[in-house]
């Protein structure tokens, strides 16, 4: 396992994470464009551990490094304190990958 592959599973779990926490937080500007970006990430995401299912163990590690990136991007674009965000990650592995899931 390199530590690119670690690299590029932390990068999807931000866009993703980001992405969740825009929805549960800005229900008015909810759009297309972030779900779609939802779906793409989570696609990515299963195909990046499919390819590199040896990551599964870094899985925890590998969240709440992308939820402390996920939060200083979501305070910066929706203009939100950071106070509004939880300050660790409220979804499990199994919502954040569950195409059915959406934070309300």
């Amino acid at each position: 396992m390199g530590r690119s592959e670690q690299r590029e599973l932390v990068n999807r779990l931000v866009v993703l994470l980001l992405h969740l926490l825009k929805w549960r937080f800005q229900p008015g500007r909810r759009g297309n464009s972030w779900r779609l970006s939802v779906k793409e990430q989570r696609i990515r995401l299963e195909a990046h551990l499919e390819d590199n299912p040896s990551l599964t163990a870094k899985l925890d590690q590998a969240i709440t490094r992308a939820y402390r990136l996920a939060l200083i991007e979501a305070e910066r674009e929706t203009g939100l304190a950071e106070s509004t965000f939880p300050t660790s990650c409220p979804f499990t592995f199994a919502q954040i990958m569950d195409d059915a899931f959406w934070p309300e």
